[in-house]
């Protein structure tokens, strides 16, 4: 293991957070994984993989449907392209896709489809723009279909391969990978959902594209390390610096709008905006993705620290805010850091 065990109950906060949420949500099982100062400090595991009389418990091995938080291997491999020059972030989109003729991706860059300020959406099953690329923010779909079809066509390797390539393999990753939803095996934690719910999908196209990503709290928070150390690894410069501090850093085309800032896709702690994610004592820089599964990964360079929460659960009960349940997640993971540097 890269890393030793330091446990402490400084954290025990956020591992009273986490539980408690498990239980607002309705999740059969859930984890907490934390990093402080190269070590780790807290991992927990509770409740069951689903809902079966016989599951099995949430362990070490068990991986999480991730959700949105997968956008993280999405950015990094952009960075990458762009690192080694296969496109750069302000090229307009129009030299890549096939439909150039649509009106919608007139203006439309590289950079607007990793900050989500392109303003493309899909109205009445057609695409279409709903503001002037750069101007503003919205959450939207389109940007990553567009992104991953065009690292595809421009490297010749999809998402999948190039995190496979550059991290999984390199570090020994076992419990990160895109999976085939008719072929889930013993590790995966049953994803509860409404049966109704809109927004889920099942794909088993494996490149990376599709919504199908499972992993361990302890790969993600180590995914997360890896971003923290600016893409060392075992002591060597696993990963070029540049492609991290690409992928991590604000590259919001307008910061001063008083829109939510985002790096390559990742939120990136800027001011506070109706919309962020990241709790407000949490100091700039940092940054987080969070998943409609409700997991999340965090990190605060400035305190050293890399969290992660798992559920098994798509969406949220009715009355659980999940804007405020993230942010307080993320305050009282800094709170936490901060008592235990103080103790030091």
């Amino acid at each position: 293991m890269l890393l030793k065990n330091d446990y402490t109950n400084l954290f025990e906060d956020v591992h009273t957070h986490v539980k408690e949420s498990a239980e607002k949500l309705g999740s059969s099982g859930a984890a907490l994984f934390i990093i402080h100062n190269d070590k780790i400090v807290t991992e927990s595991y509770f409740g069951k993989q689903s809902n079966a009389k016989h599951a099995r418990d949430v362990k070490a091995d068990t991986q999480f449907h991730i959700a949105s938080v997968r956008k993280a291997y999405i950015g990094f491999a952009a960075a990458y392209a762009i690192y080694n020059s296969y496109f750069s972030i302000d090229d307009p989109i129009l030299r890549f896709v096939e439909e150039s003729h649509l009106s919608a991706y007139e203006g439309v860059t590289i950079r607007h489809l990793l900050t989500h300020t392109h303003g493309l959406k899909i109205a009445d099953g057609k695409l279409v723009s709903e503001y002037k690329p750069g101007e503003s923010w919205a959450y939207r779909g389109p940007s990553i279909d567009l992104l991953t079809t065009i690292i595809k066509k421009t490297t010749g390797q999809s998402v999948a391969d190039i995190v496979k390539e550059q991290v999984i393999v390199p570090v020994g990753f076992q419990s990160t990978e895109w999976i085939k939803m008719i072929q889930p095996h013993s590790k995966i934690a049953n994803t509860i959902r409404d049966i109704d719910n809109p927004f889920w999908t099942e794909t088993d196209v494996v490149d990376g594209s599709g919504m199908n990503m499972y992993v361990s709290a302890q790969e993600l928070a180590l995914w997360g390390y890896l971003h923290l150390r600016e893409g060392k690894w075992g002591g060597k410069q696993l990963i070029p610096r540049e492609i991290i501090q690409m992928a991590t850093s604000i590259q919001t085309p307008n910061p001063r709008l008083p829109i939510d800032k985002n790096g390559f896709l990742w939120f990136v702690k800027d001011t506070d905006y109706t919309f962020n994610q990241i709790g407000d004592t949490v100091p700039k820089g940092s940054y987080q993705l969070l998943g409609y599964t409700n997991v999340a990964l965090l990190v605060i360079p400035e305190e050293n620290v890399v969290a992660v929460r798992m559920f098994n659960r798509y969406g949220s009960s009715e009355g659980y805010d999940y804007l405020n349940d993230i942010r307080s997640f993320g305050d009282t993971v800094y709170k936490c850091s901060i008592k235990t540097s103080a103790t030091k």
